[in-house]
């Protein structure tokens, strides 16, 4: 007969706790990357600035988008096939603009038609390739994104937008992007360079779709769909952070990694109560002093867009913290904040992670249940 080697009265569940604990904010140092970091926030810095200096911070989150997704769908290589590359993604993601800006304010059917048609033909992406898949997925979390973005402004009805403003504002990141890129070719002797996040895919073989990736693709799909719906259908308060945190949270393949996914919730979940926090800070503020509170916040978004750019590989659970709270808080920004306010967010954000959750776990049974079918026709 074994026994174990705790304290007596200890919970038997407490160490497996604890190991589950340390898996999930595992550290990688080799998986720091701060010069991708610094090269991101010096060029961000620059619509920032324009930005305030015109006095339209509410094309600010558009411009930050296209920067750093124009930076993530670059496939490295000669300069021409970058730039023709990044102008067609650009391109894409300005309609994509153009589209959740134009019904962000509308009715809340045309909103989940739209959500739904955009995440399915993101997900049937993967037909054309891992590379453009992940690069559809960045347009639809964008989408997702300037929908809840658009929806808040109009909730404060004191903040005016442009949908052509904001389009011109995502293509002025991209564009950026692209010059930042050519400068860097003229000082590198015009020599071909690796994309700038080599961890993502590069692959673009077209692959067949199969039966599991269609129905995949159209849960995801209705799933984004539903969460549209509850949160605008509804009329909720802040109810944009469901649909948001539940695209950030889910995993976009059928092959769940258990880690994985357990660090994409904590770190959805981590954002979030972090951004409630920071956008409590203006709740009892008025006129300039209220004025430099927004501006300190969108500089906090932005260092913290830069260490998830740092950070993707040294720990994802906290990468996804960074990520969702930059996101959050500029999504966040146009509403006032108050305490039932700080509540609701939180709340809407573990309803979206938990639908997430859902989505993920059934996704797993499902893929289980796709490899077992093989080996029981053999």
């Amino acid at each position: 007969m074994t026994t174990e080697s705790r304290p007596a009265g200890q919970p038997v569940h407490r160490g497996k706790v604890m190991t589950w604990l340390s898996k999930v904010f595992q550290l990688n140092p080799e998986g720091l990357n701060w010069p991708r970091a610094v090269a991101f926030l010096d060029a961000a810095l620059v619509p920032m600035f324009v930005f305030w200096a015109i006095g339209h911070e509410v094309y600010l989150l558009s411009a930050l988008f296209g920067l750093l997704f124009a930076a993530l769908a670059d496939p490295g290589g000669s300069y021409g096939h970058r730039a023709l590359y990044t102008s067609v993604f650009g391109l894409v993601g300005a309609g994509v603009t153009a589209l959740a800006f134009g019904i962000g304010s509308e009715a809340w059917g045309w909103l989940v038609l739209a959500a739904f048609a955009v995440t399915l033909a993101a997900g049937l992406a993967v037909a054309f390739g891992v590379r453009r898949f992940v690069n559809a997925l960045l347009l639809n979390i964008w989408f997702i994104v300037a929908v809840g973005f658009e929806f808040n402004i109009h909730q404060a009805g004191h903040v005016t937008s442009y949908v052509w403003a904001q389009v011109v504002s995502w293509t002025g990141g991209v564009a950026l992007w692209i010059t930042v890129t050519f400068l860097w070719w003229l000082i590198r002797g015009r020599t071909d360079q690796d994309q700038p996040f080599a961890e993502l895919p590069g692959d673009t073989s077209r692959r067949k779709l199969t039966p599991p990736l269609i129905l995949f693709a159209v849960v995801r799909a209705a799933v984004i769909a539903g969460t549209v719906a509850l949160a605008f259908g509804l009329d909720l308060s802040y109810g944009s952070w469901i649909p948001i945190a539940a695209m950030i949270a889910m995993k976009p393949s059928l092959e769940q990694a258990v880690l994985a996914s357990a660090q994409r919730l904590t770190g959805a979940l981590i954002g979030a109560a972090v951004a409630a926090l920071l956008l409590w800070v203006p709740a009892s503020e008025h006129g300039l002093k209220l004025f430099a509170v927004r501006r300190g916040l969108e500089v906090v978004a932005l260092v913290l867009l830069m260490h998830g750019a740092a950070i993707r590989f040294w720990n994802y659970a906290l990468y996804c913290a960074a990520i969702a709270a930059g996101v959050l808080i500029l999504v966040g920004l146009p509403q006032p904040s108050d305490n039932a306010a700080e509540g609701y967010r939180v709340l809407w954000t573990l309803c979206g992670v938990g639908i997430a959750l859902i989505v993920m776990l059934l996704a797993g049974l499902l893929a289980k249940r796709t490899a077992k079918t093989p080996s029981q026709q053999a």
